[in-house]
């Protein structure tokens, strides 16, 4: 089965209450386009991401407020920066990269909350269905193109609330010679099936 591709670029996740330190107590979140999942959105505002050994300006926030705040970043980031964030599931960021946030008004130490997000396609359970995949919880895909191959450890995010499509990061895309809107080929099986 096909499935289009969504290349996410370094962002960040957060509380209301780190953005009012971030951004000033009077300060609104503002949409500058929304993205494929549902009732999300990347916002006008950025912020910088530091460490001891580096710093990366203009981090996009990704909207609405959650109940955690995360930085997700790329490997080729991690190196920058001189950190080491685990590969994680959102939202999954105990004993994950220290690092900290700096915005126009005020500055977030995150102790722990810099991810690298793994791979993963968004599905719903009727789609699981659908295409016949509810045994399953990793799968391969396969990818055409003078960079083709076969992408494993492709985690299956299962949500009611979910535009069926697969995420990868910058580094992975970049690896495949992927772009946003490309499609690829999902392969049944999880992956210690190769």
């Amino acid at each position: 089965m096909k499935v289009s591709v969504g290349v996410s670029a370094r962002h960040i996740h957060l509380t209301e209450a780190h953005f009012k330190i971030l951004f000033g107590k009077n300060a609104l979140l503002h949409e500058k386009r929304p993205i494929h999942q549902p009732f999300q959105f990347a916002a006008e505002e950025t912020v910088t991401i530091q460490t001891e050994k580096s710093k990366i300006e203009q981090v996009r926030i990704l909207g609405p407020f959650r109940a955690y705040t995360q930085v997700e970043i790329s490997l080729t980031d991690a190196y920058q920066l001189g950190i080491h964030p685990p590969i994680r599931d959102s939202g999954d960021i105990k004993g994950s990269a220290k690092v900290t946030i700096i915005g126009p008004v005020g500055t977030v130490v995150l102790e722990e909350g810099c991810i690298i997000a793994d791979r993963h396609i968004h599905i719903t359970p009727k789609q699981m269905e659908l295409y016949g995949l509810t045994e399953f919880t990793e799968v391969h895909v396969q990818i055409t193109g003078e960079k083709g191959g076969i992408l494993s450890h492709v985690y299956l995010k299962v949500s009611e609330q979910s535009y069926f499509e697969l995420h990868l990061d910058t580094d992975d895309a970049n690896a495949f010679g992927l772009h946003n809107g490309d499609v690829v080929t999902i392969l049944e099986g999880n992956t210690d099936d190769l």
